[in-house]
């Protein structure tokens, strides 16, 4: 029935659309950026308490 093939384009250009779409976020969201500078060393104040 050539007056349901609008319909027909419209899903598959929904479902592409949001399969390119969830592509493209899990690309986004799985890469790690390595950190540029070296691991920053924290010193810690040992606080001795004296009761």
């Amino acid at each position: 029935m050539p007056q349901m093939a609008p319909l027909n384009w419209l899903t598959l250009l929904i479902f592409f659309l949001l399969v390119f779409y969830f592509f493209i976020n899990q690309n986004y969201f799985i890469f790690l950026y390595q950190s540029k500078s070296l691991s920053k060393e924290k010193t810690s104040i040992s606080l001795n308490w004296k009761w």
